[in-house]
């Protein structure tokens, strides 16, 4: 299988290609019937961005098959209009003050339709009991899982341009900053100069809280940046990402401080050869599976299996963590236009860690490397 590198610049991202917003509705649309509704209502605020451009804090959905309403508060009002209209969907806009459910509700009774679905992984038990009780008590609801999340897996050539420019956004902050560990600074103070570069660079914001997990710190996968100054001898865990017109990037990178030792080293080298065989394994019709065990072979070899306390990756795009999951216990099927993480590490109590990261395009036959900074830990 072979591996191949995005570009070194990504364009800025006013000069993105567009997505293809307007086909996701129709696509939806023909899920509804095997999953056993009439029509669904969306609630996840990402979903809804997803399908409809709309970018703003309050809005439900529903999606019928021949038509969609879209109900928001006054805030919106213009705002709404605009971004749909920007993307080509079409719906009803509905401007209400208050209880947007009930005005969706109040919608599909309207429509006649007996079995209404709800986002099963996004609607609280209250909010449940209320549909069941009083906005729909006259028909069936039926728990949906996953149904845009399905749409979501495989991105449209405009949203691996965000994500590329956000990898490329990242790759350029950590080359801009990285000298500055050698200036001992503590590790609270790296993660904010990272994360203002990142936003100097063009990004909305930081995908995550940056991590900076130096010398012992970085035993721990999801340390806090804390006041400890990064010394000399150290290891240094960097993990961050940035975020370009809602997409995420994600990436990690391990940095000698001077000479780490022998132990140390090894690390390094045994990490490096297990994420490199996880990143030659990601290919259209691969088991995520098998890509966790290209990572964990080589690490177990070592002797550091029980050292890797994580799986080895996820999805990337509108959430930073989304499907398909990359672990031992996934049941999923690589395709050709996922975006996954492929980051295996070794975390050893007293001694340190080691993580390294990158973010890939799955493609027939191998995959594009997103995040294009040097893996080399040495600190120049």
């Amino acid at each position: 299988m072979t591996v191949t590198e995005s570009p070194e610049l990504a364009p800025p991202p006013d000069q993105l290609p567009p997505m293809d917003v307007a086909a996701r509705l129709p696509r939806l649309r023909e899920l509804l019937d095997g999953a056993g509704c009439d029509a669904v209502v969306v609630s996840e605020l990402t979903n809804v961005r997803y399908l409809t451009g709309f970018t703003g804090s309050a809005a439900l959905l529903l999606v019928t098959p021949d038509r969609t309403v879209f109900v928001t508060d006054g805030r919106y009002r213009d705002r709404s209009a605009e971004e749909l209209g920007a993307v080509g969907v079409e719906a009803d806009i509905r401007i209400i003050g208050a209880a947007p459910d009930a005005a969706v509700a109040s919608a599909a009774v309207d429509g006649g339709f007996a079995r209404l679905g709800l986002e099963a992984d996004h609607v609280t038990w209250a909010q449940q009991r209320r549909w069941a009780g009083e906005l729909f008590a006259s028909g069936e609801l039926v728990p949906t899982s996953g149904l845009v999340e399905a749409l979501r897996l495989v991105k449209d050539d405009g949203e691996v341009a965000r994500i590329r420019a956000a990898c490329a956004v990242a790759d350029a902050a950590l080359d801009r900053v990285r000298h500055r560990l050698a200036e001992r600074p503590t590790e609270a103070d790296f993660a904010a100069e990272l994360d203002a570069t990142m936003r100097g660079l063009g990004a909305a914001d930081v995908s995550f809280e940056t991590i900076v997990a130096s010398g012992p710190n970085g035993a721990k996968p999801h340390h806090t940046p804390s006041d400890r100054t990064i010394v000399e001898g150290d290891l240094v865990v960097i993990d961050f990402g940035a975020l370009v017109d809602g997409y995420h990037s994600d990436m990690t990178r391990t940095v000698a401080v001077g000479d780490v030792g022998e132990e140390r080293t090894r690390m390094l080298d045994v990490v490096l050869a297990s994420q490199d065989a996880g990143v030659r394994a990601v290919a259209a019709g691969v088991e995520a599976a098998e890509v966790d065990r290209a990572c964990r072979d080589v690490i177990d070899e070592a002797g550091w299996g029980d050292a890797f306390l994580h799986s080895t990756g996820h999805g990337v795009g509108l959430h930073i963590h989304e499907e398909p999951r990359v672990s031992v216990r996934s049941a999923a099927t690589l395709d050709a236009g996922q975006v996954v993480t492929v980051e295996p590490g070794v975390y050893l109590t007293g001694l340190g860690g080691v993580r390294i990261e990158d973010t890939v395009l799955v493609a027939e036959g191998g995959c594009d490397r997103l995040t294009l900074a040097p893996k080399d830990p040495i600190l120049a």
